[in-house]
């Protein structure tokens, strides 16, 4: 036993050390020592001494084996490959170190995992509820921490106590030989699934899972100018959070049903107005439909079928500001069918006047070929 390491002054702590004394001094040596941090000349070797003393320690099982035998191993770690294994490449790389301690690792990754997860729902609304925005209610069904146990899923506080197997840690560590050597690395714990804890009698409300179903009502409040397609965010409202970690998000995509005659591009909506062959001759003032009600729109004599004009702020209100897009307004000649005595003989007398006067849009057509 002369060679025998001493992991207790390896970390610079007494043999009285807790846990996160242990914690504390690995993580400002393992800093400090870091192959690919510190290129002194041994600091690779000192590393290794700190892993493998920070490896025994803050073991419960093998602290207690090391105090009482000297090794981590117990009774049969004698004669046996002691730590062998124990070499740098077994503990991983730089990133492996820091991650635990600083940032990222099984304990992060559990507090991380601690959000809700984010919800998806759909929904339909008319063009108006589009246009003019609206007041829904979304029902959504949550996981969320039992409110009898608080989460914890124990039947009460006295009922918890720290995990046998990984000390509190809420991991352990793995080894794992291959062809380069024993790897070494950090799971979560099987016995308390990454809690650091054990429960002795579970809750009676959520069967010790600290978790139970809700259903609720949502009002969500639609902003004037929503389109198809677009997603709403609602912030906290998906699955519960565990342990006190925050709620997921409830996103919620929209559907708009069309309209019967308007029609939506962007923030401009477009309208096809029919209007009679005589208002297209000699011109006319009428009422157009608009999303506020009518608006009066002159037609100017001459105007041809397919003719575009513009109602200006008469479209919809854009979802990012308070602009108002443009509503266009295209009109469409009607033949007239089935025509009256009265209209027939007027049409004609139109044809007569038409053919002495002026050539007609016929007879301008013919030119154009017989000039080729």
């Amino acid at each position: 036993m002369a060679d025998k390491k001493d992991y207790y002054e390896t970390l610079g702590i007494s043999k009285s050390a807790s846990a996160d004394e242990i914690k504390k001094a690995y993580r400002t040596l393992a800093k400090k020592y870091h192959p690919d941090v510190n290129k002194e000349p041994g600091a690779e070797e000192k590393f290794k001494e700190i892993n493998e003393a920070y490896s025994v320690l803050s073991d419960e099982t093998k602290r207690k084996n090391y105090d009482t035998y000297g090794n981590a191993d117990g009774p049969a770690g004698f004669g046996g490959q002691g730590f062998g294994g124990s070499g740098f490449e077994g503990f991983g790389g730089f990133e492996d170190i820091f991650s635990s301690f600083f940032g990222g690792g099984a304990r992060t990754q559990r507090q991380s995992n601690n959000r809700g997860q984010d919800l998806e729902k759909s929904m339909t609304i008319t063009f108006e509820e589009a246009v003019f925005g609206a007041t829904k209610t979304v029902r959504v069904t949550v996981d969320e921490d039992c409110p009898t146990c608080g989460g914890t899923g124990a039947y009460s506080k006295n009922d918890i106590r720290t995990c046998s197997k990984c000390g509190g840690q809420g991991y352990v560590f793995v080894n794992q030989r291959t062809f380069f050597g024993t790897a070494r690395s950090q799971v979560v714990c099987p016995t308390c699934g990454g809690r650091g804890q054990q429960i002795d009698k579970k809750c009676t409300n959520c069967g010790g899972s600290g978790r139970v179903k809700r259903t609720k009502d949502v009002e969500l409040k639609i902003p004037a100018g929503i389109d198809e397609g677009m997603t709403l965010r609602m912030a906290g409202y998906g699955q519960g959070g565990k342990d006190g970690g925050e709620n997921g998000d409830l996103f919620i995509q929209i559907h708009v049903t069309p309209h019967k005659f308007f029609k939506r591009e962007g923030s401009d909506i477009i309208l096809s107005v029919p209007i009679s062959f005589t208002q297209a001759a000699l011109g006319d003032t009428i009422d157009v439909p608009t999303i506020d009600g009518t608006s009066q729109m002159k037609i100017p004599a001459g105007t041809q079928s397919g003719t575009k004009f513009r109602l200006r702020g008469k479209g919809v209100k854009s979802v990012r500001s308070s602009t108002r897009g443009d509503q266009y307004v295209v009109v469409t000649v009607e033949t007239p069918t089935n025509l009256s005595k009265e209209e027939k003989e007027l049409f004609e007398k139109l044809n007569n006047v038409e053919k002495k006067e002026k050539k007609s849009a016929w007879d301008k057509f013919k030119e154009l070929f017989s000039k080729k």
